[in-house]
């Protein structure tokens, strides 16, 4: 076996085993880190595939941002573990026949000749001043510039739902209103009040008794 081919199974295997952890660990922290993992080996694979971009961007901006901030709230939220796991055994059949069904259809597709060694051959030697970089910037918006702006937009739309979510007028908190603040004046915020001045009490003299002894 070539030494390229058995550090690619040996990535894949850790990458198959850190995702099956992440659905399967009973602590959310430990699931975190397991998804942690799982982003690091698919990294490798694609430093295999001479994607180094989108293995750098892969470990910088998931596993050095994202995945942090995710590890960061998990373990500052109160999660109650038992709730979770409340009507686990009433879902399963559906779980099990639902994720029967996404392995079927992975099986067909992989088992087929889309990801046959003709269908996808290794990629060629590249010169060493290619740049993997520019290359995909010019596929992105010359060939795939349609879904890369259509993407952008569903993307969009999903941050301007998050903060309407946010934003919603709920009983028993405060929000903050900007036109209010915006259309705030010094006069109705400040007032000065004239009031005189008051002369501190002069300190009591202290009398001493001296006694004399014979």
């Amino acid at each position: 076996m070539d030494f390229k081919i058995a550090i690619f199974y040996f990535l894949a295997s850790v990458m198959l085993f850190a995702a099956l952890r992440v659905i399967t660990a009973r602590n959310p922290v430990h699931a975190v880190l397991f998804l942690v993992m799982a982003f690091f080996n698919a990294a490798g694979i694609w430093l295999l595939l001479q994607a180094e971009f989108l293995a750098i961007v892969l470990v910088m901006v998931y596993v050095g941002a994202v995945m942090v901030l995710f590890l960061f709230v998990v373990m500052m939220l109160d999660i109650n573990i038992e709730r979770l796991r409340d009507g686990f055994w009433r879902y399963l059949p559906l779980g099990a026949t639902i994720g029967g069904f996404m392995v079927l259809e992975m099986a067909l597709v992989l088992g087929g000749s889309y990801f046959s060694p003709e269908a996808m051959p290794a990629p060629a030697e590249l010169a060493a001043d290619f740049s993997n970089t520019k290359q995909l910037g010019r596929l992105l918006f010359s060939v795939y510039v349609y879904p890369f702006e259509l993407a952008s937009v569903v993307l969009l739309v999903a941050i301007v739902a998050a903060v309407m979510i946010t934003q919603r007028r709920r009983s028993g908190t405060r929000s903050q209103r900007v036109p209010q603040q915006v259309a705030a004046r010094k006069s109705e915020r400040l007032r000065l009040v004239s009031m005189p001045s008051e002369q501190e009490p002069a300190a009591p003299e202290i009398s001493a008794t001296v006694t004399e002894k014979e």
